[in-house]
């Protein structure tokens, strides 16, 4: 983000002092614990204390995120109804036949958040330490292993669709509600695998309750330096990240959205947070409201593409 992209950011905010005057709802589409609500609910807290006004996290779970976005499409646009979202919003479409929204046209973006990354783990029952030994395992027993996911188009089963495709292997899907109780029953060996997304699952890792076998990202992550990427683990060109974003109802007033985009600027800059932020796992990654509405309508098509309405 370039100083004079802050600075007109910060103009922006001192324009529109009269939002927010009253409580703000954010939606989070999934249950509580996982990744995307662990984000939302930091930066919530911390736009109620720059703004005065409480940001309440609503979860909203169910439908493969569908139901918690509905809410937020058809909200009244005036800036107290926003969604903090994920990949999940631009990719569930493919997945389902009648979306109520329209992924590319409901929403106003305030531009990128951060990104998060997946990572591969297993119950450590589970007789393979690497992700050659976990393709190998899945090949000789096809569709008896079990993967937990956040639900149809969440970030982590994305993950998991792409690399069956990579890596020739097919398990069977077992959908939750959210990364919470997935990793719940990961946790208690009732299923075996999943990606699940760093935020909530590091501290299982660091303390043995999940084994890591590889990440998503480019590069190895600085919160878990000895878990090796896909790409290095014999699939080179793996990589996918998730970002956050929090998203408004189209045809929101701009100077809200602008207002948003500064805000979370500012609190993206705060070393407390950063420090808060890398310690998930996660990268600080922000934009304009209008690269970021044009980034949803790419990776709208993309996912069609990918995912031929599987």
């Amino acid at each position: 983000m370039s100083c004079a992209l802050l600075a007109s950011a910060s103009a922006v905010a001192a324009d529109a002092p009269d939002y927010p005057t009253r409580t703000v709802r954010v939606v989070v589409a999934y249950t509580p614990g996982g990744g995307v609500d662990i984000m939302g609910r930091l930066i919530s807290a911390e736009l109620t204390k720059r703004l005065g006004q409480s940001f309440i996290v609503d979860n909203r779970p169910g439908g493969g995120t569908i139901i918690g976005s509905d809410v937020v499409a058809h909200a009244a646009p005036d800036g107290y109804t926003l969604l903090f979202g994920n990949p999940a919003l631009v990719a569930t479409p493919a997945l389902v036949d009648k979306v109520p929204f329209d992924a590319a046209r409901s929403f106003a973006s305030t531009g990128m958040v951060g990104a998060s990354f997946n990572v591969l783990v297993v119950h450590p029952s589970l007789p393979v330490r690497t992700v050659k030994e976990f393709v190998a395992l899945a090949k000789k027993t096809p569709g008896r292993l079990n993967y937990a996911s956040a639900g149809n188009g969440s970030a982590i089963h994305l993950a998991m669709e792409l690399f069956e495709d990579a890596a020739g292997i097919k398990l069977e899907h077992i959908a939750y509600k959210g990364a919470g109780p997935a990793i719940t029953d990961v946790l208690s060996g009732q299923i075996t695998v999943m990606f699940a997304t760093t935020p909530p699952a590091v501290q299982y890792m660091k303390t043995g309750r999940l084994r890591p076998l590889g990440v998503t990202s480019r590069q190895r992550l600085p919160v878990l330096p000895t878990v090796p990427t896909i790409a290095e683990s014999g699939y080179p060109g793996f990589e996918l990240s998730n970002w956050y974003s929090l998203l408004a109802p189209a045809q929101t007033p701009r100077h809200i959205i602008d207002k948003l985009n500064a805000e979370i600027i500012a609190i993206l800059r705060m070393p407390e947070v950063r420090e808060r932020i890398a310690a998930l796992g996660n990268e600080i990654e922000t934009s304009t409201p209008q690269q970021f509405d044009e980034r949803i309508r790419k990776e709208v098509v993309m996912w069609q593409k990918v995912l031929k309405k599987k």
